[in-house]
């Protein structure tokens, strides 16, 4: 059988070429760098040990020998979204980390696909960029965050660039970051073990209340972690609907289960 693993993470190992002449201590930052691992730092502080699987595609395709899987589609660390930026610098970054990935798609064909990441805290650019990926990097689509600096995705601000990604046939892969709660959760690694699961399925809610695949519904979207807690809890979604659609049905009255 062929194998297509559609979550796998990458990053520049010289991503802080560009990260140092930002003043922003929240961009992230690779210390500690060694052939075979590196740390990674944001806001001044450790955020997670990575090993060089994920900056050397020589690795990762040995790595893909072991795991079975015949291609990986490359996407950035959600961490490296940036939605709080201040959107030119955001902008750049997303073309740093977009050409990066598509020059690795472009050395190994056959072994990896590509998304790319846009500023979606400024319509114009992340549209922009959406077509320089699509259309010039001949990257597969692109990956957005779950929310928006806390906005759900079904803000109508955001509509152009679904839009958008509808006319291009551009997919859409949408992770969980920026962990609604994270902070009251911080033990136990509760932020990924709940906190994403919980994410994905305010995502697909969103988009699904908001009438998001309605308006758009040749959009071609996937969503990580197997859609979170999205498909158990789709009784109690359902019943919500059902229940309440004075508060659920108001934008959209077309069943959630229906979109599985």
């Amino acid at each position: 059988m062929f194998k297509i693993d559609i979550h796998t993470h990458i990053i520049p190992h010289d991503i802080n070429d560009l990260t140092k002449h930002y003043t922003d201590n929240r961009f992230l930052q690779l210390k500690n760098l060694k052939q075979s691992s590196a740390d990674l730092y944001r806001e001044n502080s450790f955020f997670r040990k990575i090993e060089c699987n994920c900056w050397n595609p020589k690795k990762r395709s040995s790595d893909m020998v072991h795991s079975n899987v015949n291609m990986q589609v490359l996407s950035t660390i959600p961490v490296l979204f940036s939605y709080w930026a201040n959107p030119s610098e955001c902008l750049e970054l997303s073309r740093y980390l977009n050409d990066h990935i598509s020059e690795t798609v472009r050395l190994y064909p056959h072994k990896f696909f590509g998304l790319g990441t846009i500023p979606m805290q400024k319509n114009d650019f992340a549209i922009d960029e959406m077509d320089r990926c699509i259309n010039d990097l001949k990257l597969h689509g692109i990956e957005i965050g779950t929310n928006i600096n806390g906005d759900n995705l079904s803000e109508k601000k955001y509509e152009p660039i679904f839009e958008h990604a509808e006319k291009i046939n551009c997919p859409i892969f949408v992770h969980p970051w920026d962990v609604m709660g994270e902070k009251s959760i911080s033990k136990y690694w509760l932020p990924w073990l709940v906190g994403m699961p919980a994410e994905i399925s305010r995502a697909i809610c969103s988009l699904i209340f908001g009438g998001i695949l309605e308006k758009y519904p040749n959009l071609k979207i996937a969503f990580a972690h197997g859609g979170g807690s999205f498909p158990y809890t789709i009784g109690r979604i359902d019943r919500g609907f059902k229940a309440r659609p004075d508060l659920c049905a108001i934008d959209n009255n077309v069943l959630p289960s229906n979109y599985l």
